[in-house]
């Protein structure tokens, strides 16, 4: 029998899931996400192969939907050092690479530019001839200062890339085959900051991906399961492991647009709103012809505009483990969740934090059955009126989100995931 394995990092949870080879269901788990989110992978990796009793040797296929890439940016950790070079002069340095990231982030990933000359007009005409004996001089400074990783981005790329590809070539010589180098043109569209700052961040989290890609490799590996691996993409594609340590950033909003997929999958529609209830938010986006509409603006990604293949969301501290609070009278929900702790600082579970989980609860319109240590009378001390105005509030929250994705009037179908 071939088996296929799926998994799926979420900030409160990871699941995992076996299919047979003609996607009939063979058995799933829902484990806790961890701090050191390949430990939680691991975890629901070894439940699911328990529960369903499999033979490890029988999965052939391993597909992972992961937050290693967007966790490293937003926590600002194990980012990259990297060498921002942008071919524009004279021009283009009007804006300085990374002039509006957050100082937190810009300092993580070193916050070093080179402007070089060369560039192109937007229909492909040569602005100014590459400057190489330049980029030498910038490869050498890489060597010296120890940096990590290049990012290249040329003025107007995307309609020819001839000098970002010599650009690369060019640094090779002097800096060797393992420095990781992201080409803008690969990852972005037009729109010279958006699309550097996709290819910094892009180099600033290859080594992430590497070691995110080998814990998982070896983790099959050791459990005797001889799986080709996979990462789930922003599009809701899936790509290969060799492909994810080259362009991680396409990997970032991975969660969504499988739970987006897994609708459409479960219900047979291919065109629908789907709302993804997660941990910390609710999500929001649209099945076309059975993939995630994509955004055609500029996506932020840890408080950086950027501008590659991103599913078109509306994103809102909605999710179960989001915190309820009465500000002077007003019940507002998130946006800080408590995340993967829920199981500690839950009401339900004997904690003092009050979480939309714990409305759901108290309100009677969600149960948890399978966790003995909930225990749903620990939420009768909310007061009435609070959690009757926390479960509107929420309910609120998820029709706006609906009203906000849609672009028409036209009546659709909507599903909801997760919870």
């Amino acid at each position: 029998m071939t088996l296929k394995l799926g998994i799926d990092v979420g900030s409160t949870h990871t699941d995992a899931v076996i299919l047979s080879a003609r996607n009939e269901f063979v058995g799933a788990v829902k484990a806790p996400t961890t701090p050191d989110v390949t430990a939680g992978v691991v975890n629901s990796l070894d439940a699911v192969l328990q529960k369903t009793g499999v033979d490890p040797s029988e999965v052939r296929l391993a597909a992972i939907g992961t937050t290693h890439c967007i966790n490293a940016i937003v926590e600002r950790r194990r980012l990259a050092k990297v060498a921002a070079v942008r071919i524009s002069l004279p021009a283009g340095v009007g804006v300085e690479p990374m002039i509006d990231w957050p100082e937190d982030l810009k300092r993580a990933v070193g916050g070093t530019y080179f402007a070089v000359e060369g560039g192109y007009e937007y229909d492909g005409r040569e602005f100014n001839r590459l400057d190489t004996s330049k980029l030498r001089e910038v490869g050498r400074t890489v060597v010296e200062k120890k940096f990590d990783a290049i990012s290249v981005t040329g003025q107007f790329s995307p309609v020819r890339n001839d000098q970002e590809v010599e650009a690369a070539a060019t640094l090779r010589e002097v800096v060797g085959e393992e420095v990781p180098i992201s080409l803008s043109h690969e990852i972005g569209i037009i729109g010279l900051v958006e699309r550097e700052n996709a290819a910094i961040l892009n180099s600033a989290t290859v080594e992430v991906a590497k070691a995110a890609a080998r814990a998982l490799e070896e983790a099959l590996e050791r459990r005797a399961i001889r799986a080709k691996l996979f990462f789930s993409q922003n599009d809701g594609t899936l790509m290969s492991v060799e492909y994810a340590k080259r362009y991680p950033v396409l990997t970032i909003l991975s969660g969504p647009t499988n739970s987006i997929r897994g609708a459409g999958f479960l219900t047979g529609l291919n065109e629908t709103v789907v709302v993804d209830i997660g941990g910390t938010t609710t999500l929001a986006g649209i099945l076309v012809k059975g993939f995630p509409r994509q955004s055609s603006s500029a996506v932020e990604v840890g408080g950086v505009r950027t501008n590659f293949r991103m599913p078109d969301l509306i994103s809102m501290g909605n999710g179960g483990g989001s915190v309820v609070r009465n500000v002077d009278g007003l019940v507002t929900i998130g946006p800080d969740s408590v995340g993967y702790n829920i199981d500690t600082k839950g009401i339900a579970w004997g904690g003092s934090t009050v979480t939309a989980t714990d409305v759901a609860l108290a309100d009677g319109y969600a149960e948890i059955s399978e966790d003995p240590r909930v225990d749903v009378s620990r939420t009768k001390k909310l007061e009435k009126a609070f959690v009757k105005s926390a479960v509107s509030k929420i309910v609120e929250n998820v029709e706006r989100s609906i009203d906000m994705i849609k672009t028409s009037r036209e009546p659709m179908p909507v599903v909801l995931v997760g919870g």
